[in-house]
């Protein structure tokens, strides 16, 4: 999926920006180059404040005893927890944009929609292929008529 510059940009501030990353983040190429480096864990400091709950964090990024341990021994998340803040910045970032409004994207990226299987679009997103019950890829193309 082809992702617009303003999309790209948003997702990198709403990630710490300058704050978190040595490097600016201009195109799809530079997130995927982010998470095979794999993202400093106090990027959790940024998401938190764009939205996210301390128990969204644990179960949908990496379990606060995960963050501890890494925390004590100063390393990022993995390579696959890099992925799923990315993946789920992203399905934010795209319902801001939906919405127009960050309460109400907020509130949608939470609700049980039937067209997801019941699950939340946060749910649903922790796959890039929630496309048969609706994943991140797929449910990205679907936003607009969810919205």
């Amino acid at each position: 999926m082809h992702i617009s510059l303003p999309i790209v940009e948003t997702m990198y501030r709403k990630l710490g920006g300058r704050h978190v990353f040595a490097e600016e983040v201009t195109s799809e190429a530079d997130l995927a180059r982010l998470i095979y480096r794999r993202i400093p864990l106090r990027v959790l400091t940024y998401v938190k404040r764009g939205g996210l709950s301390d128990q969204e964090i644990n179960q949908f990024i990496i379990p606060e005893r995960t963050q501890r341990h890494r925390k004590a021994k100063k390393q990022p998340l993995t390579i696959e927890q890099s992925d799923r803040i990315v993946r789920l910045t992203r399905i934010q970032v795209l319902a801001e944009d939906v919405f127009g409004d960050k309460q109400k994207a907020n509130r949608w990226l939470r609700e049980k929609l039937t067209m997801l299987d019941r699950k939340s679009p946060l749910e649903a997103a922790q796959t890039e292929n929630w496309g048969a019950c609706g994943g991140a890829d797929t449910g990205e193309h679907r936003l607009g008529a969810a919205a």
